[in-house]
Order: C-alpha cells, then structure tokens, then sequence
C-alpha cells in the first residue's frame, strides 16, 4: 500500500486530516503508529478546529520533522534543509489546490465547516474533498523524502 492510500484510508475510518497524513508513515522511522495519531490529534480542523492550515499540511510538516528533523539549537544547516523541505512540500499543495487553509479548500468545494468535528457518516464521506487532500499530502512529502517514485 503507498502513503497515498494508506493517508485516505486512515482518514475514511474517521482519524482528521493530520493524523491520517502523518500515520501514513508509521513505521518509516521507527515511529508506531498509535503514538503518532496522538502528536498529531490537535492539528485536525485547521489546527484544533480554527479552520487555519489544513491537517493535511501539518501532517507533512510533522512527517518532515520526524525524517529531517534531529539537530541541536546552533545547526542552522540542518534547520535550513529542513524548512526548505516544508516549504517545497507546501507549494506543492498550493499549486495543486490553490489554498493550504482548511475553511478555504472546504468552501472551494460547497462544504460547510464549524470549530465542531463533524459526525462521520456515509454522506459527511461522499461531500468532503479531505480523503484527496490527504492522499495527495502524503504523497506529496513522500516523494519529497524518496519513500516513493514519480
């Protein structure tokens, strides 16, 4: 299973954005996969349901950590390398959706949003682009990290 399905499956059994992006590495780095839905728990609904940075967008930020991350407070080579890495991920979204703010890509698609997590049901499912954005989130820094091939 790529990333890219293991992110939309994760999120069609109902963990957010963020979780379903960054669980989609578990394993990867040595890193299970109950501990990272818990990191990233609070990131969903735009960042604690603010409807701010897509989950999505935060589950790359964090799989990029967890992968590029390790230095110490005076290596700002490493540190460099990293944000770079975020923020060539990040355009990546950008250019494929337009927007990386939750609020924006839900209206972009007709849905209605709220600070209140929304019920998972089959017609919450079949109205939310979210399964896609996490997909493609997580293929994105996939490939950006050579786990996977073009």
């Amino acid at each position: 299973m790529t990333h890219r399905e293991r992110a939309e499956a994760l999120f069609l059994t109902g963990y957010n954005c963020a979780q379903s992006t960054a669980a989609a590495f578990a394993g990867d780095f040595g890193h299970g996969e109950a501990d990272i839905l818990k990191m990233t728990a609070g990131f969903g609904g735009g960042i604690g349901g603010l409807r701010e940075t897509c989950g999505a967008i935060s589950g790359m930020a964090f799989v990029a950590g967890i992968a590029r991350g390790e230095y110490g407070p005076g290596d700002n080579e490493t540190k460099t390398a990293l944000y770079a890495l975020v923020q060539e991920a990040h355009g990546e979204f950008l250019a494929r959706f337009g927007t990386g703010v939750c609020r924006e890509l839900l209206e972009k698609h007709g849905c209605p949003y709220s600070a209140v997590p929304s019920e998972r049901t089959p017609e919450y499912y079949a109205t939310r682009p979210c399964a896609r954005f996490v997909g493609e989130a997580a293929e994105i820094v996939a490939k950006k990290l050579g786990l996977e091939k073009d």
